[in-house]
């Protein structure tokens, strides 16, 4: 493939927020609600990561979603996922777990395990407002099934969208998402890509350092890539380089929508009025089909 002309810059390093979530489970929130409007079409991404049992053995019971799409990507430990929709799933590591909220359904997930670590990532992806009322959708891929591409020092996980001419386990509409997981041995290259219009972030999760252009990124931070849709040439991409330990990240991107976000927790629609009936049909019961 040819060399990109015009890579994109980081924009804007980002150090997650430590929390909790469900019943307890410890995690950094990465990408936050301030951040929606500039990272649209994503809504979230908690990264999770603990070899304390107390800080994920509660799990996630069950909890309501409305309006987006959950994806879990587990790189360590076991979660099994049941929901009102009669899916269950176990899910393992190097594991994709989508779920599409659609117009409504009741979820839990918990860990299958009482020691050892527990690590991975969810990312939460708006549905366009035509298909917020969509029936709900589940799938669970498993380590085997995701794609992958590489090269000299370069593995690449595609899980949605593409890499390299590698088609990704899941391929989406309207949002066009691509979420790859890259790994790179010491002093390794790599360049992805990325439509113009896309927003897209990186979080690098393993090793000391990673290079995007002349900027670098330390692990436990995200890059916002930066949007240069006008420039000439338009960016095209990005290029990486691992630092002297190598580096893990995931890199993310998508189409905005630039459609109205409404939030109330679990629930993520267009109009207050929607957030109001949806939690009405939350308290009535209507969210388990």
């Amino acid at each position: 493939m040819d060399a990109l002309k015009n890579p994109r810059k980081v924009e804007r390093l980002v150090q997650g927020q430590a929390t909790s979530d469900g019943a307890g489970v410890k995690l950094v929130r990465v990408l936050t609600q301030d951040l929606q409007r500039r990272l649209d079409p994503f809504l979230m991404l908690d990264a999770f990561g603990t070899e304390n049992p107390g800080d994920y053995i509660g799990g996630f019971p069950d909890h309501p979603h409305r309006g987006f799409e959950t994806v879990t990507y587990m790189l360590q430990g076991r979660m099994r996922h049941r929901d009102s929709a009669g899916n269950e799933g176990l899910l393992a590591p190097g594991g994709l777990q989508w779920m599409t909220a659609g117009r409504g359904v009741i979820h839990s997930e918990m860990p299958e395990q009482q020691d050892g670590a527990m690590e991975g990532f969810q990312l939460w992806l708006n549905l366009p407002a035509r298909d917020k009322m969509r029936a709900p959708g589940y799938r669970d891929i498993t380590s085997p099934e995701v794609p992958e591409w590489q090269a000299e020092g370069v593995t690449v996980r595609v899980l949605a969208g593409s890499a390299q001419g590698v088609a990704g386990a899941v391929q989406r509409d309207g949002t066009e998402p691509v979420f790859l997981d890259v790994h790179l041995a010491p002093e390794a290259r790599f360049e992805q890509r990325l439509p113009p219009g896309h927003n897209a972030f990186l979080y690098v999760y393993r090793g000391d350092m990673l290079l995007v252009g002349d900027t670098a990124v330390r692990r436990q931070r995200m890059a916002i890539l930066a949007n240069d849709r006008a420039g000439d040439p338009p960016s095209d991409g990005v290029a990486v380089a691992a630092g002297s330990t190598g580096a893990r990240f995931i890199l993310v991107a998508g189409q905005p929508l630039g459609e109205p976000i409404a939030q109330y927790g679990p629930f993520v629609m267009n109009t207050r009025e929607e957030l109001v009936q949806a939690v009405e049909d939350f308290n009535a019961g209507r969210l388990v089909a």
